[in-house]
């Protein structure tokens, strides 16, 4: 029976411990503490995520408890504390490890998979998951897809057949560059869209966002390294318009508060999670400046964000832009 590593209990992490058990795999959860471990294991289950109960073959054990030996190790922190999840010693080394976050580590401007290799992790033993993929609805046994990508194809068909399940089918693909951008760019754009959601705008200002937020994250992500062909599939463009259209987006229900006058730290709070746009956007810009690119979505959500600018103003500043070319 194969087993594996889930560190991090989050509402992801939890679903992906699911989906690995009920594949016939034995999964250790890996909490941050005994005390979580031991209420995560007496409930089944996190708060965040009521209505998936785990199955037998998931424990939940604090991180220094992981065992030695594994299939596979998925890092499922948020991003900007990835790095100190995947530095813990007692994680195995030896076996591949997936990144499940979607960000861009602050400071650093690396993207996941970069920071699981300056974690210990070989170059070609590393990998990430990304696609349109609502925990709540996934858990909920709705048809999804998503993909996994690693440089070495090996490796990323190992967890393509550990993840994909009757209703979750998970593709594979080499640009690692491509999936990673795309799952982090894309939240930034899902808090412009909870911004017009707020103020009362339709389909087409979200359509609209969509658009030309995926020119945006095709354009950063083509700058650094990834192929154009990646952003139109699951983990760009599939995972953009669930983000931007479902209310189960904290990315959207944060833009939804800021429009409705919160300030950031509020906004957050009331989104109920962690909110990877809001620590990506000026990320996103930092990374663009390096390759002279204009963002302009993204700098008005990070304007917005940083209490820069109001929603409307920086509503007003995109449609005041120079008249251009769409191509």
């Amino acid at each position: 029976m194969p087993s594996f590593c889930v560190a991090g209990a989050t509402s992801w992490g939890v679903t992906l411990a699911a989906l690995l058990a009920r594949d016939g795999a034995r999964v250790s959860l890996l909490t941050r503490t005994a005390a979580e471990a031991e209420r995560v294991d007496r409930a089944r289950g996190v708060p965040s995520l009521p209505d998936c109960v785990l199955p037998g073959a998931v424990a939940a054990i604090p991180i220094e408890a992981a065992p030695a030996a594994t299939d596979g190790v998925i890092v499922a922190a948020p991003a900007q504390s990835l790095r100190a999840t995947a530095s813990h010693a007692a994680l195995p080394r030896g076996a591949p490890a997936l990144s499940a976050a979607k960000g861009v580590e602050h400071g650093s401007m690396r993207r996941m998979s970069e920071v699981l290799t300056e974690c210990g992790w070989p170059d070609g033993r590393v990998a990430a998951l990304s696609g349109p993929n609502l925990a709540r609805e996934i858990v909920a046994g709705q048809p999804a897809a998503a993909v996994v990508a690693a440089r070495d194809e090996a490796v990323a068909e190992m967890w393509q057949r550990a993840l994909s399940a009757p209703r979750f089918r998970v593709y594979r693909s080499a640009d690692l560059a491509g999936v990673e951008l795309g799952g982090a760019l894309k939240n930034v754009i899902a808090i412009a869209a909870g911004v017009a959601v707020g103020l009362g705008f339709g389909a087409n200002t979200l359509a609209v966002l969509v658009t030309r937020g995926l020119a945006e994250i095709t354009r950063l992500a083509a700058a650094e390294g990834a192929s154009a062909e990646t952003l139109p599939g699951l983990a760009g463009q599939g995972d953009l318009i669930a983000t931007c259209f479902s209310p189960l987006s904290r990315n959207r229900r944060f833009g939804e508060r800021l429009a409705a006058g919160d300030g950031a730290d509020a906004a957050r709070a009331a989104a109920g999670g962690v909110v990877e746009g809001a620590a990506t956007a000026p990320v996103a810009l930092a990374l663009a400046a390096r390759h002279g690119l204009d963002l302009p979505i993204t700098a008005q959500v990070a304007a917005v964000v940083a209490g820069e600018r109001t929603v409307t103003e920086a509503m007003e500043t995109l449609l005041a832009r120079e008249l251009r070319a769409e191509a």
